[in-house]
């Protein structure tokens, strides 16, 4: 099963207030959300798809696309939501678990196949972050291999969970996927980016490549 977490889209991406207001910032969230959905919803062969939230829009958003919602009332961190649901999926008997964050607008149809391609029948595959400090994707199989800890620099914790189930372990770097984003930096990488999709469209509305030149010391 594919997992979505979402928390609270009011309170997202609080480092980019100094380049964001708050509606700007829940704007961003929610464009960026839909990039994702949009993305998985085009991967024909998608195992089952679940949005763990307790979040009304981005409940809206997965009902939209039918996709199952794993409600967490709590509004947990990410690593919590993501075990609370693992352990959901381990119940009902699924195979794996892809889990793929919501702030990775660039991701595409053919990069979520390329990692079905490469993926171990038993094992796990990684896609790190651009700066190699962060998880970006992670897939599982079994679902629950090893339990999962993100931050920023998780990757490299991962790995060694992954490498110590003694299963194989897959590194796939791909550009849509690796580019997440928490800080204006990752603004201007996304702006750089040779693509179309919702959050670039939104950004260039708002003239954001002029706004960011300030916190560039332009």
């Amino acid at each position: 099963m594919i997992l979505v977490p979402v928390k609270n889209l009011a309170s997202a991406k609080q480092r980019l207030s100094p380049v964001l207001d708050a509606a700007e910032r829940f704007a961003l969230a929610e464009a960026m959300l839909a990039d994702v959905l949009t993305a998985i919803a085009a991967w024909r062969a998608r195992p089952a798809v679940a949005v763990v939230t307790s979040d009304a829009v981005a409940m809206g958003m997965a009902s939209a696309l039918g996709f199952e919602i794993i409600e967490e009332v709590e509004n947990r961190s990410e690593t919590d939501a993501i075990e609370m649901a693992t352990h959901l999926c381990v119940a009902r008997g699924a195979p794996e678990t892809l889990v793929l964050p919501g702030d990775i607008p660039l991701v595409t149809s053919a990069e979520l196949e390329q990692m079905a391609a490469a993926v171990p029948s038993q094992g796990t595959l990684f896609v790190p972050a651009a700066d190699g400090r962060g998880t970006n994707a992670v897939w599982r199989r079994p679902a629950a291999l090893f339990p999962l800890r993100f931050g920023n620099d998780s990757f490299l914790p991962h790995h060694a969970a992954a490498e110590a189930s003694g299963l194989p372990v897959v590194v796939v770097k791909l550009a849509g996927i690796g580019l997440d984003v928490d800080n204006p930096s990752d603004l201007a990488a996304l702006l750089g980016a040779q693509r179309e999709c919702r959050t670039l469209r939104l950004l260039r509305s708002w003239r954001m490549e002029q706004r960011l030149l300030p916190a560039r010391g332009a």
